[in-house]
């Protein structure tokens, strides 16, 4: 069985992880942690974590689905090119990409999200801002699958790790996130 790559930065968003970690691990599915320099890395929560692996040391051909959650400032990434290659790497690789909260934007800049419906917890204003998204792409939905990429809102993140287990055919039993 192939493995999630799991790709995390400061001030990552724990909770928005959480569903979709309980489920890939439900289902048996590898998981490997990766920064961009293989040093800890704290989330916006201050949980710090220890990555298994940098992305330079990741072999693509490894895996066959990304991970990625928001941040409290997504911006403060977005001049990080190596980012970027590794996610495209991704994408060309035709492995699943899941993206919640304001991380769509890391796709958008990618070139990922070319031609593909998303959505994202970020302001309009902000999307603008940014330069980088198709608006007339954009969906208000709190999940979006377009191919194999998943886009979330970040209160969608019980629904997104739904549909990531979905996308990766991993056996989860969803009333375990079933809200009532």
């Amino acid at each position: 069985m192939s493995t999630t790559a799991i790709l995390l930065y400061p001030q990552f968003s724990e909770y928005e992880l959480s569903v979709a970690l309980s489920i890939l691990m439900q289902g048996g599915k590898p998981v490997r942690i990766l920064t961009r320099d293989g040093q800890p890395v704290k989330g916006e929560a201050g949980l710090v974590v220890m990555p298994e692996q940098s992305i330079k040391m990741a072999k693509i051909s490894e895996f066959d689905s990304l991970l990625l959650t928001g941040c409290m400032d997504i911006f403060q990434l977005e001049a990080e090119e190596t980012f970027f290659s590794f996610i495209r790497e991704f994408h060309d690789s035709g492995a699943v990409i899941a993206s919640i909260s304001s991380s769509p934007f890391l796709l958008a800049k990618a070139g990922v999200l070319d031609g593909k419906r998303y959505t994202i917890g970020m302001t309009e204003e902000n999307r603008h801002r940014a330069g980088v998204f198709d608006q007339s792409l954009y969906s208000d939905e709190l999940v979006v699958t377009d191919g194999k990429i998943i886009t979330a809102r970040g209160r969608g993140f019980i629904r997104f790790g739904s549909e990531l287990g979905r996308a990766l055919n991993v056996n989860f039993d969803d009333s375990w996130y079933k809200e009532d």
